[in-house]
């Protein structure tokens, strides 16, 4: 690896990571670059999810002041996660890489539709929920296994995995989008950190790229806390919609 390839991979890992603390969607950066640099695709899948799980610490740790209050809902949920992490990272292991590429595009895509018309589809979740007594903290029944769902495709590949996590939290649980945003950071680094452990337990990992990608997404993570933080619900939601839109782009390209 020349000096110019690693100041690009520690680059692309810095933007991965302030974009996974906002929205998701890193992986559709730093797993392209990786790629053109002749990384083999599986080694730079499953190099990438190493490489990251700093990253989605930092962003946690960016967050931690929307954390507050959420302990019983983030444990919860974080079950969900690491099962379906688990599950995930098995996949990649066992299917072919070819598996999911239909599927893939239409999950992002729902995503996309859900952050979008997540106010009115949450306002009527939340009607018929109050005829039951109202939503528990943890959301309605059907986020735990939504957010295991998301877990699965998190833990295979991952990219736009917060889309997906944004839009079941924000139409199952009633909280702001700033605190949806700190608790998706959680779910998404459960899932990158078990995915990670089954890849180094039975993977081969390229150790200088995921250092490289380490070092900057812990730039990132910051980085995308103190802009994630200033953005307003109605711009965030754009945001989010952008960035899935642009997943479909590269994956349908």
């Amino acid at each position: 690896m020349s000096p110019a390839e690693a100041v690009l991979i520690t680059l692309a890992g810095v933007a991965a990571g302030t974009i996974n603390t906002v929205v998701g969607s890193g992986t559709l950066i730093t797993f392209p670059t990786l790629l053109a640099f002749g990384v083999p695709p599986v080694t730079a899948n499953v190099s990438n999810t190493v490489g990251l799980v700093p990253g989605s610490m930092s962003g946690v740790f960016g967050y931690r002041r929307e954390l507050a209050g959420q302990r019983s809902r983030v444990l919860r949920l974080g079950v969900a996660s690491l099962l379906g992490g688990i599950v995930g990272a098995l996949l990649l292991l066992w299917l072919p890489s070819s598996a999911f590429d239909a599927i893939v595009p239409a999950l992002i895509a729902l995503g996309v539709v859900l952050v979008l018309l997540g106010p009115r589809i949450q306002r009527s979740v939340a009607a018929r929920a109050e005829a039951r007594g109202g939503i528990p903290d943890h959301g309605v029944w059907w986020v735990w296994p939504a957010v295991a769902a998301a877990g699965v495709y998190g833990g295979y590949f991952g990219a736009a995995q917060g889309v997906l996590l944004m839009a079941i939290l924000g139409i199952g649980v009633a909280d702001s989008m700033q605190r949806h945003t700190a608790t998706k950071n959680v779910l998404a680094l459960l899932v990158n950190a078990v995915a990670a452990l089954v890849f180094i337990a039975v993977a081969d990992i390229d150790w200088v790229v995921a250092g490289l990608i380490a070092l900057g997404s812990v730039v990132g993570g910051q980085i995308g806390a103190g802009v994630g933080r200033r953005l307003p619900p109605t711009l965030l939601r754009a945001v989010i919609a952008v960035v899935g839109v642009a997943a479909l782009v590269v994956l349908l390209a």
